[in-house]
C-alpha cells in the first residue's frame, strides 16, 4: 500500500477502506509518513469531504493509535459529555454532581483550554490541591466509589490525533467537518464511556457560528459514536450571549458553587438538566425524559449535587474551605463597567467579550501561557435585559494586567438599542 496512492483515491473523491485508513495513521505515527503527504492528503479530504464510515474509520485508527481507558470493571453504565467550547461554559462542575448523585457514572476525562478561559481543568486547579492528574486505577476507583471523578487525558491518548490537529493548524484544513468529528470523537473513544452527550455549541461565541454548520458537525459526531456502539445524544447550545453570568477559572467555580447550592443562572441550569436528562435516560437510570430533568434540578435545591461536588473535590485532593467559603475565589481588584446609554441589551459580541476576559489572564493563546486563575469578568446583564445610562453592566475581577483595553472591548462588544430581543438557548437535539 502506498501513501501516494491514498492521495490520488481521495484526491478523485472515492471513499477510503478501513484498512487504508489505518495504514495512513499508523504509518504516519510510526514517522513513515512525511508531513508534506499527510499534508496532501488532508487537502484532498478537505475537498472532498469523507463518507460517515470514513470518518468513523478515522476516529477509531486515531483512538487506537494510543492508550484506550478500559472502564469495563465500573458497574454500571458510564457517561460522559463534550463540550466544542464556549465563553462562561463551566457546564462540567455543576452536570457532573448532578448526575452522579442520581447514580450515573459520570467519568470524564478534560484537556485545558487554549483562547477565551481556560478549560475545565484549569477551573478545578483554581480549587487549591484540586489533583487533576491520576492513574487509570485511580480514575476507576474514584469512579466506581464516587460516582464521579474529573481527571486529566492522558499524554498518550490519540497521539495521531495531536499530530494530525499540529498539521491542519498549519495547513488550512481546521475548519473541515469529518476531521472536527473524528478528532473529537476519537478522544471521546478512548476515553471509555458508553453513553456520551455532545454540546454543540452555535453563535457569536462559538467555532460554529452558524446553526446549519453545528447541525452538520453534530450529525456527523453522533452517527461516529453510534457506528463505535455508543449511545450518542448532541444538544446545540446557543453562544451568542456568554453561558451564566462568570467568565473566567475561579470566578466560573464561584458561580457553578451558588449553581450547586440552587442560585445558579437559569440558562446554565437548563443546560446541565437538558444533558443530563439524556445521559440519565440513556444510562437507564430514568427512563422518562422530563421526570430526569426535574429530578435533576432538585439535586440543586435539596443538596445532594452540591454535596456530591464535595465528595469529588475531597477525593481528588483539593482544600474544602473555598467550596464552603466560595467568597474566596472573588479577591481580585474589582473595576466596574457603566453603561454609556439607556435601552435593552440587543445583541452580544461573545467572542470579543471572550477575548477581553483573555487579555486580562484568565485564557492562553499558547499552551506555555500562565493563567491568573482569579481574574475575569461578571456580567450584570443578558440580552433582552433593559439598561439606564450609567448602571452597572459588568464588573471586571483583575490584578492590573489588561485592564483598559479589556474595558474598552467590553463596552464595543455589550450593544445596547432600542428593541427587546430574546434568545433561543436550547437550538436543536440530534439523537
Amino acid at each position: 500500500m502506498l501513501m501516494v496512492d491514498l492521495i490520488l483515491k481521495k484526491r478523485s473523491g472515492h471513499e477510503l477502506s478501513d484498512e487504508e485508513i489505518h495504514f495512513l495513521i499508523t504509518e504516519y505515527v510510526n514517522g513513515n509518513i512525511p508531513d508534506y503527504q499527510m499534508s496532501a492528503f488532508l487537502m484532498a479530504t478537505y475537498f472532498q469531504n469523507m463518507t460517515e464510515h470514513e470518518a468513523t474509520a478515522l476516529a477509531i485508527a486515531m483512538r487506537d493509535s494510543g492508550k484506550v481507558y478500559d472502564l469495563s470493571s465500573i458497574k454500571g453504565i458510564k457517561v460522559d459529555k463534550h463540550s466544542t467550547g464556549g465563553v462562561g461554559d463551566k457546564v462540567t462542575l455543576v452536570l457532573g454532581p448532578m448526575v452522579a448523585a442520581l447514580g450515573a457514572k459520570f467519568a470524564k476525562m478534560s484537556g485545558r483550554g487554549l483562547g477565551h478561559t481556560g478549560g475545565t481543568l484549569d477551573k478545578l486547579e483554581a480549587i487549591n490541591g484540586f489533583k487533576i492528574e491520576q492513574s487509570e486505577e485511580d480514575f476507576v476507583k474514584l469512579v466506581s466509589k464516587y460516582n464521579i471523578a474529573v481527571v486529566g487525558q492522558s499524554d498518550n491518548i490519540t497521539p495521531a490525533d495531536k499530530k494530525l490537529y499540529a498539521l491542519r493548524d498549519v495547513t488550512g484544513t481546521v475548519d473541515s467537518i469529518p476531521l472536527i468529528a473524528s478528532s473529537i470523537m476519537s478522544k471521546k473513544l478512548a476515553s471509555g464511556a458508553d453513553v456520551i452527550v455532545l454540546d454543540v455549541k452555535v453563535g457569536s461565541g462559538a467555532f460554529m457560528t452558524s446553526l446549519d454548520e453545528a447541525e452538520k458537525l453534530a450529525e456527523v459526531m453522533v452517527k461516529i459514536g453510534r457506528l463505535a456502539g455508543k449511545k450518542m445524544t448532541a444538544v446545540l447550545t446557543n453562544m451568542d450571549e456568554p453561558l451564566g453570568h462568570k467568565i473566567g477559572n475561579g470566578l466560573e467555580v464561584y458561580e457553578a458553587i451558588e449553581t450547586l447550592k440552587g442560585n445558579g443562572p437559569k440558562d446554565l441550569v437548563e443546560v446541565c438538566s437538558e444533558i443530563g436528562a439524556y445521559q440519565l435516560v440513556d444510562a437507564g437510570i430514568i427512563t422518562d425524559f422530563k421526570k430526569a430533568k426535574l429530578k435533576l434540578e432538585k439535586t440543586l435545591t435539596d443538596g445532594r449535587a452540591l454535596n456530591k461536588f464535595r465528595e469529588m473535590v475531597l477525593a481528588q485532593g483539593g482544600k474544602i474551605d473555598q467550596i464552603d467559603n466560595p467568597e474566596l475565589f472573588l479577591t481580585a481588584k474589582k473595576h466596574e463597567v457603566l453603561a454609556n446609554k439607556s435601552g435593552y441589551v440587543e445583541k452580544m459580541i461573545t467572542s470579543d467579550i471572550g477575548t477581553a476576559a483573555r487579555l486580562l489572564g484568565a485564557g492562553r493563546l499558547t499552551k506555555d501561557d500562565e493563567l491568573d486563575l482569579l481574574v475575569g469578568i461578571d456580567l450584570h446583564l443578558k440580552i433582552g435585559s433593559k439598561v439606564e445610562k450609567g448602571d452597572v453592566i459588568a464588573t471586571i475581577y483583575h490584578n492590573d494586567k489588561g485592564l483598559k483595553e479589556a474595558e474598552k472591548i467590553l463596552q464595543n462588544a455589550i450593544i445596547i438599542g432600542p428593541s427587546k430581543r430574546s434568545v433561543t438557548l436550547i437550538e436543536k437535539t440530534i439523537r
